[in-house]
C-alpha cells in the first residue's frame, strides 16, 4: 500500500532541540533521545468513513514529532497501518450494499488525499492489514507455541496473564479494563475465556465475512491488536521510540499491543513511549463515527476552506487536550491565517531568529503548539505596527512556520 507525497520540509539555521513529551505509561514526561534514526509508530484508520477532524487532530500531533525530529538533523522511520478489514468496516459495507474492499480502497484514498492537503508528512511504511495477514499468522502461532494463545470454537485468543507488564501501559483496574473492552469490539463475557479482557488473534472464518489461510490457524482473519504488532516489530523492531495514536486507544489497543509483544520477545517496553492525542468534540460529544457528529477534512476542502487553516485551528489546541470544534475556532484560524500572510508578505521586518527559537523551544517542551502560534502571532503584530529592517526577516518565518508547524505561507 502506498502512502501520500511528502511536502518539502525547509532546512532553518541552527539546530533542533530534542523532544520532551507526556509518556501515558510513566504518567509524566520523558526525554526522548533517539539515536540518528528516529523510530514512531502511529496507528492508523479503520477507513469506512472520511477523514474527520479528530483524525487530523491525533496525525497532526504525530506530523509535529516528525517535525521536532526532522529539526534535529535525525533522519525519521515512521509507520502507519490501514486496518482495512474489520468489523466496522464490513458493517457498513454490508449496510450500504458495497464491497467492503472497494470501500476501504475509496476511503483510503480520500484520507490520503486529506493528509497531503494538510500537509502531514507520510510514513516510510504505509501498510494494509490484508498486505500484512502473511507476517501476522506466524506470530500467532508462536503465542500459541509459547503457551501464550488459547482456542475457543476455532477461535484464537491472547492470554493477558502471558505478559507479566500487562497492565502498565494504561495503570487500569480490572473492572475499568472489562468495561473499555466491552465498548471497544472486545468480548468479557464470552464462555470460555480465561480472563474477560482476553484479545481475539485470529477469527476463525464466519459465513459470507472474508477470510485468509492461516496455515496451522485455520481459514479466519486477524485481531485488532496482533496486526499493528506485526507491522511494527516487522519495520521497526522492539524498543522503538514512539507508540502513538488518540486517547481511545489507551485500552484495550496499546495494552494489548504491547503485551502481545512483549510475550513474542521477552523484552520489554515495546516501545520507550506511549503518546496519546486528546479527542474532539462536536455539541457537546466526542467526534464519533459511530455517533454521526462529524465534521470533514474533505467537506470542509469542499467549501473552500484553505487547509493551512483547518491546520492552525488544529495547533490552536495543545495535542494532549479534549476540545470542541466550532465554527469560532475556524474562523479564528482563517483569522490568524491572514494574519501570518500578510506579516510575511513584506519585503523586510523585526529579526526573526529569536523567533525561530521560540517556536523550538515551544514544540520541544511536550509539542506545546499553542505555545508556538502566540510566538508568531507577537512578531506579526510587531510587524504589523512598526515593522523592522531585516529584509531576511520574513522569509526566516516563512520556512520556519513551514518547516515546524507544517503550514504553509
Amino acid at each position: 500500500m502506498h502512502a501520500w507525497p511528502a511536502s518539502e520540509v525547509p532546512a532553518l539555521p541552527g539546530q533542533g532541540r530534542d523532544l520532551r513529551i507526556h509518556d501515558t505509561a510513566t504518567g509524566g514526561p520523558i526525554a526522548l533521545d533517539p539515536g540518528p534514526v528516529a523510530r514512531i509508530y502511529v496507528c492508523g484508520i479503520t477507513p469506512y468513513d472520511a477523514t474527520h477532524i479528530g483524525h487530523a487532530a491525533t496525525y497532526n500531533a504525530f506530523d509535529l514529532v516528525q517535525r521536532v525530529w526532522l529539526d534535529t538533523k535525525r533522519q525519521v522511520h515512521y509507520v502507519q497501518n490501514v486496518t482495512d478489514v474489520d468489523d466496522p468496516l464490513l458493517e457498513r459495507a454490508d449496510r450500504d450494499g458495497l464491497d467492503w474492499a472497494a470501500l476501504a480502497e475509496q476511503e483510503t484514498a480520500l484520507f490520503r488525499e486529506d493528509m497531503t492537503a494538510l500537509r502531514m508528512l507520510p510514513p516510510r511504511h504505509y501498510i494494509g492489514a490484508v498486505e500484512a495477514i502473511p507476517g501476522i499468522v506466524p506470530l500467532v502461532e508462536r503465542l500459541r507455541d509459547l503457551g501464550a494463545a488459547y482456542e475457543i470454537d476455532g477461535d484464537i485468543y491472547f492470554s493477558v496473564e502471558s505478559d507479566p507488564h500487562f497492565g502498565q501501559v494504561s495503570h487500569l483496574d480490572a473492572a475499568a479494563m472489562r468495561l473499555l473492552s466491552a465498548e471497544r469490539g472486545g468480548d468479557p463475557d464470552r464462555p470460555g475465556k480465561k480472563n474477560p479482557v482476553d484479545p481475539m488473534l485470529w477469527m476463525a472464518a464466519r459465513d459470507g465475512e472474508p477470510s485468509w489461510d492461516g496455515g496451522s490457524l485455520g481459514r479466519g482473519r486477524p485481531g485488532w491488536h496482533i496486526e499493528c504488532v506485526a507491522i511494527a516489530l516487522d519495520h521497526l523492531g522492539m524498543g522503538f521510540d514512539v507508540q502513538g495514536g488518540g486517547s481511545d486507544l489507551v485500552f484495550p489497543h496499546h495494552e494489548m499491543g504491547a503485551s502481545h509483544a512483549q510475550a513474542l520477545t521477552g523484552e520489554f517496553p515495546m516501545a520507550k513511549a506511549y503518546v496519546h492525542a486528546g479527542m474532539v468534540a462536536l455539541h457537546g460529544e466526542k467526534m464519533s463515527k459511530s455517533k454521526g457528529n462529524l465534521v470533514f477534512v474533505s467537506a470542509l476542502r469542499r467549501d473552500g476552506v484553505d487547509p493551512a487553516a483547518i491546520r492552525l485551528a488544529l495547533l490552536a489546541h495543545h495535542y494532549r487536550a479534549d476540545w470542541e470544534w466550532t465554527d469560532q475556532v475556524l474562523q479564528d484560524a482563517v483569522t490568524r491565517l491572514g494574519h501570518w500572510r500578510a506579516a510575511v508578505s513584506r519585503p523586510d521586518g523585526p529579526p526573526a531568529e529569536a523567533l525561530v527559537e521560540e517556536i523550538r523551544e515551544a514544540l520541544a517542551n511536550d509539542l506545546d503548539a499553542p505555545a508556538a502560534l502566540a510566538a508568531v502571532d507577537r512578531w506579526a503584530v510587531l510587524q504589523e505596527e512598526s515593522g523592522g529592517t531585516d529584509t531576511g526577516a520574513p522569509g526566516v518565518v516563512s520556512r520556519a512556520v513551514d518547516a515546524l508547524l507544517g503550514v504553509a505561507l
